[in-house]
């Protein structure tokens, strides 16, 4: 059957779209204008491929790439110095991707998540940057995922994409002296992808798709470091965290809570997955962040059923983990697992005593719950309201007014 240029150049493009801006990063030294000549030499490949497709498009692409970037500069007559630092223009770029490659190919790619986590950058533009260039997402679509209009996104884009260049931020993976500290920032900002798409609405697209994205680039990175157990770890607990995406909402889109939650529809699939890797992180040292996160989602994910949750042993591991990386939300949840091993009582007052986190409304949500069991009605509403008052998604927000139209006060009406 013969294949469209069109079909051809998109295929070639979805799967190879990093790996090639990587290259041509690599090469060019810049990244806005190595992703200009790869759109267009996938234009050229449009007109120039007709029913015949290369053998290697990959390197056709880049090659032409290459060769767009250098009349774009002897056009824009800006390009002197760049130009003479450039190799033989005669000479081709091209990648290999026979079985030997594999590996600097995938070295090429983690170079290109390293450059747009780097701690220059403000972290939205992190975020963002690696969506768009690692992810392979567009403006429009990441715009919509954290609610900002096309134009601004594009501008955020253009202004990371400027300090790369201008900073002379290299396409490499850190020294080894450097790697704890800028890993620890690129598996952050692999998180937070799959923690924006965790918290969208059931029924957007962003709500499987950066979820997904989010746990390819996490095992992406463990598979290229594979001694390093915090990159385990994350795949870990990005995996059981998933495995629960079926059970969370019911078919009307409303919030099922994790106790009530049909067990079943787990993924035991990626439960089994993320336990063999968790154990492999763990034998590799003391644990970190996301080994003991995702330590304590096991216990939730292994559990047989919610009432033979091991309480106490989640908030030891809550305990540990304030410990490494002590910060509200932490604190947060370590109080709530403290009120299931003890009392509600215990727990609120340790919620109490947490501070900024004021405007976030998984904290007056567990107020509320806590209050509501010490029978502290009118308190429980006042929390409930203020819970509602600050929760951006529909689904969280209906969830709340049922909690709080169930207490029958003068403060839920």
């Amino acid at each position: 059957m013969t294949v469209s240029p069109a079909a051809a150049v998109e295929r070639v493009y979805r799967e190879h779209q990093a790996r090639m801006l990587a290259a041509l990063i690599r090469v060019l030294g810049d990244f806005e204008l190595a992703e200009d000549a790869l759109q267009d030499a996938c234009a050229l490949a449009l007109r120039k491929w007709g029913d015949i497709v290369p053998d290697d498009p990959v390197a056709w692409l880049l090659t032409a790439a290459r060769n767009c970037a250098i009349d774009r500069l002897r056009r824009a007559r800006l390009g002197r110095e760049k130009f003479a630092q450039l190799r033989d223009p005669s000479e081709a770029v091209t990648m290999d991707f026979g079985e030997e490659s594999l590996l600097s190919v995938g070295d090429e790619r983690l170079s290109l998540i390293f450059t747009c986590c780097h701690p220059a950058l403000a972290e939205d533009a992190r975020v963002a940057l690696t969506l768009q260039a690692v992810a392979g997402l567009t403006a429009g679509q990441i715009a919509r995922t954290f609610l900002v209009s096309e134009p601004t996104l594009a501008q955020r884009l253009v202004r990371a994409k400027r300090k790369i260049r201008d900073a002379g931020i290299a396409l490499d993976v850190p020294a080894d002296h450097l790697l704890p500290e800028r890993l620890s920032g690129v598996l952050a900002v692999v998180y937070l992808i799959f923690t924006q798409g965790y918290t969208t609405a059931p029924g957007k697209p962003e709500h499987d798709a950066l979820r997904q994205e989010a746990i390819r680039l996490a095992k992406l990175i463990a598979t290229l470091m594979p001694d390093e157990p915090e990159a385990l770890g994350l795949v870990a607990l990005l995996l059981l965290h998933n495995s629960r995406a079926a059970a969370r909402y019911d078919q009307a889109g409303d919030v099922v809570l994790l106790q009530d939650q049909n067990r079943a529809r787990w993924d035991h699939a990626e439960i089994t997955e993320a336990a063999g890797l968790l154990d492999r992180a763990l034998r590799l040292g003391a644990p970190g962040p996301y080994q003991l996160q995702a330590a304590i989602a096991a216990l939730h994910a292994q559990a047989p059923s919610a009432d033979r949750t091991d309480w106490p042993r989640i908030a030891a591991l809550y305990t540990e983990l304030l410990a490494v990386a002590p910060s509200p939300v932490v604190a947060l949840n370590h109080a709530v697992a403290v009120a299931m091993s003890t009392t509600p009582a215990e727990g609120l007052a340790l919620i109490d005593r947490i501070d900024g986190l004021d405007r976030y409304h998984l904290l007056h949500a567990a107020r509320a719950d806590l209050l509501r069991q010490l029978d502290r009605t009118e308190d429980a509403a006042v929390a409930y309201r203020r819970a509602h008052e600050l929760a951006t998604n529909p689904a969280d927000r209906r969830f709340l007014a049922a909690r709080l139209l169930a207490l029958d006060t003068p403060e839920s009406l």
